[in-house]
């Protein structure tokens, strides 16, 4: 009985590992986004500077690509949206994998005490 749930005890451990290193490559995600998101700021407020006889480039590849400003002002709008909706998603997909690791470590914790308890008798009738 013992080794059964030893074994339970072991699978149940390695999702949880699993779902550690999920949590860890999110933050990692939502680290970065967070740096783009800083910034995509400071290029909109340094946007907000400019006026129409400011030029502004574009950089393509190794190319620097005259670019209008109402353009580049709408391009790091929408990149600012994207880049919100992105963190939120991570927000909200960290929650959930916060609560499922909620779940293992109780799953965990009571195999331990069953785990325990089987050995416990099997030395007693050893």
């Amino acid at each position: 009985m013992a080794e059964a749930i030893q074994k339970k005890l072991q699978a149940e451990l390695e999702k949880y590992q699993q779902l550690q290193k999920d949590v860890s490559k999110s933050m990692s995600a939502r680290q970065k986004l967070e740096a783009q998101l800083t910034e995509n700021n400071i290029v909109k407020e340094e946007l907000g500077l400019l006026d129409t006889q400011n030029t502004v480039y574009k950089l393509i590849g190794p190319v620097l690509v005259k670019q209008d400003l109402d353009e580049a002002k709408a391009t790091v709008s929408k990149r600012l949206e994207y880049i919100n909706g992105e963190i939120q998603r991570y927000e909200t997909l960290l929650k959930e994998m916060e609560r499922k690791s909620e779940q293992h470590r109780e799953v965990l914790s009571s195999l331990q005490q069953e785990y325990q308890r089987a050995q416990g008798q099997a030395v007693g009738k050893a």
